[in-house]
């Protein structure tokens, strides 16, 4: 999957993928973007603390965060609006951080 949806979280070892392209969240605590295993973005956080995750939080803004919750990198993209926002590794590489929709016709099921 490519996607990380709102309050979901990625563990140690645990990433999102698209063709070779691979945004996952190391042993380490540095939060790394490769392709096909060559490193081309991070979080620069690897060895500052262990046990990390990075979590996706309902205001868009993506946390990495130690075993005791302390946030040791961020995106500084929170709205102050809780939402429904994704993350988003595109078949690009690029990895981007969307919102709720501006506008809707509500007629969605």
């Amino acid at each position: 999957d490519n996607i990380l949806y709102s309050s979901e979280v990625l563990h140690e070892n645990q990433y999102i993928s698209y063709g070779p392209y691979e945004f996952i969240m190391q042993h380490d605590c540095n939060l790394v973007l490769y392709e096909s295993g060559n490193p081309t973005w991070a979080s620069n956080t690897g060895g500052l603390a262990l046990h990390c995750r990075a979590t996706l939080q309902t205001d868009g803004n993506l946390v990495v965060q130690n075993s005791a919750n302390r946030i040791i990198w961020q995106s500084n993209t929170g709205t102050g609006t809780n939402g429904d926002y994704l993350l988003v590794l595109q078949k690009n590489g690029n990895v981007v951080i969307v919102g709720p929709p501006i506008w809707a016709t509500g007629t969605g099921r």
